[in-house]
């Protein structure tokens, strides 16, 4: 990817989060400016969202505490900046927790969004780019899943708001002429991730020699894309700024969990403790992507394999546990 002939001016929501924190500093290192906001709340550890945002601030990156769940605050922060492209990465995560909390959801994923809609409405040249999920693809049985599938049949009501994100930005967009790029992730992991992904909760079960519960007798299948090739692809996504384009981004190749479990226990030379169960409500059991659009219109080629990835993020996390981090 060319490093040169960008001066972008890139606002990022979730700036602190483990997407956006990646993101942030390949940008910056690129040259580009790149200023963004957080409400670091408690989902998970935000000592963990401290860490990443104060080595942004180290590299030279405003890091700003806003929750976009209040309205009219982001607007006159994209004009303060002179903001020329904005990626909408801030989000309630996580397919279990909505289960449970809804309306976290729906404030957050339904509410914030359309506050980000609202600051476009009136910068309708600025390009939007933003995290979409395959969690939208639902209860499909086709897959690999492809961005020209019926999304209206969601398993879980955090894959209902991220499908309903794509639908306003749509309207958005034939209205007021937004150019408007959603980005599908498929299960996303590597260095600074999130404690609640099964690749980190299972690591430190066995490191404390927790049982980890494994759904469907590990009989599930996950598209593992490592950080930095997300990363690529969003970059890419910024850089063509499409009137309006949904990509999938993910590592076109499906692994196992138990497969996930073995490498960390061979990096750990520990056991995991197995609590099999039965699969619970809401989940999905594959995820698969079809890489060809990206590919075409992105230049996206995934290059990390689940091996040399989950070596990453198991190196990085022998670095960063004793530093009481997530």
């Amino acid at each position: 990817m060319s490093m040169a002939n960008s001066s972008k001016r890139i606002f990022i929501t979730g700036i602190a989060g483990f997407i956006g924190f990646h993101l942030a500093r390949f940008l910056s290192k690129r040259g580009d400016f790149v200023v963004g906001c957080d409400s670091f709340n408690d989902y998970y550890d935000p000592a963990l969202k401290r860490a990443r945002a104060a080595l942004l601030r180290e590299a030279g990156i405003e890091v700003l505490t806003a929750d976009i769940r209040e309205p009219d605050i982001l607007g006159p922060l994209m004009d303060a900046h002179q903001i020329t492209h904005f990626v909408h990465l801030a989000a309630q995560a996580g397919v279990r927790f909505s289960l449970k909390n809804p309306k976290t959801y729906a404030e957050t994923n339904l509410t914030g969004f359309f506050h980000v809609l609202e600051a476009l409405r009136d910068r309708p040249t600025t390009p939007l780019i933003f995290a979409s999920s395959s969690s939208v693809y639902g209860l499909n049985t086709k897959i690999p899943f492809s961005e020209e599938d019926q999304t209206d049949h969601p398993a879980n009501f955090y894959g209902a708001t991220k499908k309903s994100n794509e639908t306003m930005a749509r309207s958005y967009h034939h209205i007021y002429g937004i150019p408007t790029t959603a980005l599908r992730f498929f299960t996303v992991y590597g260095p600074w991730g999130r404690p609640d992904m099964a690749y980190y909760s299972f690591t430190k079960s066995i490191l404390e020699g927790k049982s980890l519960p494994l759904f469907n007798r590990g009989n599930m299948q996950r598209d593992f894309t490592y950080i930095d090739d997300i990363v690529e692809g969003t970059v890419a996504a910024i850089d063509l700024s499409a009137p309006f384009e949904i990509f999938n981004l993910g590592n076109n190749q499906p692994e196992s969990l138990e497969k996930m479990i073995r490498l960390i226990e061979n990096h750990l030379g520990k056991q995991a403790l197995l609590d099999l169960r039965p699969m619970p409500p809401g989940e999905i059991q594959t995820t698969y992507a079809d890489i060809e659009k990206a590919k075409n219109l992105l230049g996206f080629t995934p290059k990390t394999s689940l091996e040399e990835g989950m070596g990453k993020f198991l190196n990085w996390l022998d670095q960063y546990s004793g530093a009481n981090i997530g």
